[in-house]
């Protein structure tokens, strides 16, 4: 069953974490890292391809993205569909993103089949994720606000009242500060903070 989040909510993974299992003389390493961005995902494979240069296939699946909106499987010459959709499968029903998980594999010279390798790489990503730390991160709008000093109760009021993280803040005679908001209260900000006299907002979404 895969879990249902809120809007400004996600689940990723913190670090790197490993596991291994063998499935009838194959040996299936499995290993979690945390990821940001196709580039990322590109250098760790390049790596892992050279440090394991051995391996029979390295398979491997993503998602980016606070809701997994960016995603990739791929089976490395494993039957289609045996290997990375598998992977991919693990990390939609665990529901966490910004990670990959690469599952590689020595053959030991006996042949699974299409059930058991399917098998075989859901129970490798299964072993590992549930060796990760899990941590849930919030998507977060953020504000960078300038104001005259005059109008300071005013801004304070507001932030005193949503509760956003103070990123950044300078005073002078025209005063600044970058707030960050979770989505979901970002709206009750901004309707506070449009009624203090002279200020600016640009904002941005990203998540933390």
């Amino acid at each position: 069953m895969i879990e249902v989040q809120t809007e400004d909510t996600y689940k990723t993974i913190v670090g790197q974490s490993e596991a291994a299992i063998r499935e009838r003389s194959s040996k299936f390493l499995a290993l979690a890292y945390h990821v940001t961005s196709a580039e990322q995902v590109k250098e760790i494979m390049d790596g892992l391809r050279k440090k394991h240069y051995d391996a029979t296939h390295h398979c491997y699946a993503y998602r980016l993205g606070p809701k997994g909106e960016e995603f990739r499987a791929n089976d490395d010459g494993e039957p289609s569909g045996t290997a990375g959709k598998p992977i991919l499968g693990q990390l939609l029903s665990h529901n966490i993103t910004d990670c990959l998980v690469v599952v590689i594999r020595w053959f030991g010279g006996t042949k699974l089949g299409v059930p058991g390798l399917i098998e075989a790489y859901k129970e490798s990503t299964i072993a590992v994720l549930d060796v990760c730390k899990v941590e849930e991160r919030t998507v977060d709008k953020i504000l960078h606000i300038r104001y005259p000093f005059e109008s300071m109760d005013g801004v304070m009021r507001a932030v005193k009242a949503v509760g956003p993280k103070v990123l950044e803040q300078t005073f002078d005679n025209v005063c600044a500060m970058r707030l960050a908001v979770r989505l979901s209260q970002a709206d009750a900000l901004l309707g506070r903070l449009e009624k203090v006299e002279g200020i600016t907002i640009d904002d941005e979404t990203e998540a933390i």
